[in-house]
């Protein structure tokens, strides 16, 4: 799942302000930080993570994408937080489609267990100190898998609300839409003003086991105000164990990497200027699968 798919959520705020939401998109969550001074965003993992679906999490990629090669996802998974470049994935292609044993509904408990500022204190992102209150912090939402023509796929609508409401409050996302013609690209308006647009761009994968996976989405993430734009690339890399038939636990890493335009970018280049790490529990709510017409 990498939890796939999903999370977003913004808000205007002050600089001094933090905004986090996370969002399953094709992955499970993200996490958004906002602030005035740098003009950027930044937008954690969600989706699944989706498992927001933000894409609440990054899924099992059997949409059509190359597979990454052998071992490479796996080894950057260990290699955490010493990143020091961008995962080795192809451009995204279709809806991430995820294994049998995903579908359903679930009952998600994610914790924030690690986060790097690998430039500070020369380049740290707005917001970044402030969402330390979030360590070792337990959030819980539910999401849910549909059964579709090409195998199971995140209601990233769905997964996406639930996982704003979970980390802005009930009513902070007003709508979230799925672009009929590119499951990849999503939109999400808040209550307050804004919209954020997510588009996925790169995916890759690997299956070292039956009950195991590991996926890896890179996504372009916007937020347009009258006022103000914003810009970020997200890596969200998820591994996800089947542990039992009704739970999956995952370990999902977010890395933040600054958008050509910001005018820090040079300092930082392809190395990530944030990175987090959370802990995944799911267990399953209901039994049945639900179709996705």
């Amino acid at each position: 799942m990498g939890l796939l798919m999903v999370r977003y959520a913004l808000a205007n705020a002050p600089y001094g302000t933090t905004v986090r939401a996370r969002i399953l998109v094709n992955a499970p969550y993200g996490t958004i930080e906002l602030g005035d001074r740098g003009r950027r965003i930044e937008v954690v993992r969600a989706w699944v993570k989706v498992l927001f679906a933000i894409a609440l999490w990054l899924g099992l990629g059997f949409c059509g994408s190359p597979e990454a090669l052998a071992g490479r996802l796996g080894e950057r998974v260990a290699a955490f937080p010493q990143w020091h470049g961008k995962p080795p994935v192809a451009p995204a292609k279709g809806d991430l489609v995820y294994p049998d044993w995903m579908a359903g509904n679930w009952q998600v408990t994610e914790t924030l267990e690690e986060m790097v500022a690998p430039f500070a204190p020369d380049l740290v992102t707005p917001g970044f100190e402030g969402n330390r209150r979030y360590l070792k912090e337990a959030i819980a939402f539910p999401v849910r898998f549909n059964r579709s023509s090409t195998g199971i796929i995140a209601d990233r609508a769905f997964n996406s609300l639930n996982i704003g409401n979970a980390y802005l409050g009930e009513g902070a996302v007003r709508s979230v839409k799925v672009d009929p013609d590119n499951p990849n690209r999503q939109i999400t308006q808040l209550r307050e003003g804004g919209e954020f647009v997510s588009v996925i761009t790169k995916r890759g994968k690997e299956i070292p086991a039956k009950e195991r996976f590991i996926t890896t989405e890179v996504s372009q993430q916007i937020f347009r105000s009258p006022t103000q734009l914003y810009l970020n690339e997200v890596e969200t890399t998820t591994q996800y164990q089947h542990s039992e038939r009704d739970r999956i636990s995952a370990e999902q890493m977010t890395a933040i990497y600054l958008s050509p335009r910001d005018p820090d970018y040079f300092k930082a280049g392809n190395a990530p200027i944030a990175l987090y790490r959370y802990h995944l529990e799911l267990s399953k709510l209901q039994l049945h699968e639900t179709e996705d017409e």
